[in-house]
């Protein structure tokens, strides 16, 4: 169980996630400040039925960048149904490699 931050994503996208400048937002004033809290922080897909890579990526990306892909052992993606699950994972796998080709 998160104890730090719960961000509902439904609440400012709807049902279909796909605002990048949404995910920009919820990113720059939510997920960035509690990450450098140290918080932990919980991005709650409660009722998203989709969402779009660039959301995804949009939302993600930065804090990935800046904190290292460590900062996903500090933020959960919770509720997610199947299709946006297979979202997540695609970015975060895409990530995972830019961080390994910046190693070489």
């Amino acid at each position: 169980m998160v104890t730090g931050v719960i961000i509902r994503i439904e609440k400012v996208s709807g049902k279909f996630a796909q605002d990048k400048d949404i995910a920009r937002e919820i990113r720059q004033t939510r997920l960035i400040p509690a990450l450098k809290k140290k918080q932990d922080v919980a991005l709650d897909f409660s009722g998203v039925e989709d969402a779009t890579q660039s959301f995804i990526h949009a939302l993600i990306t930065e804090p990935i960048r800046d904190f290292g892909i460590e900062v996903l052992d500090k933020v959960v993606f919770k509720e997610c149904n199947e299709t946006v699950r297979k979202i997540v994972e695609i970015v975060v796998d895409y990530m995972q490699h830019e961080d390994e080709k910046e190693d070489t």
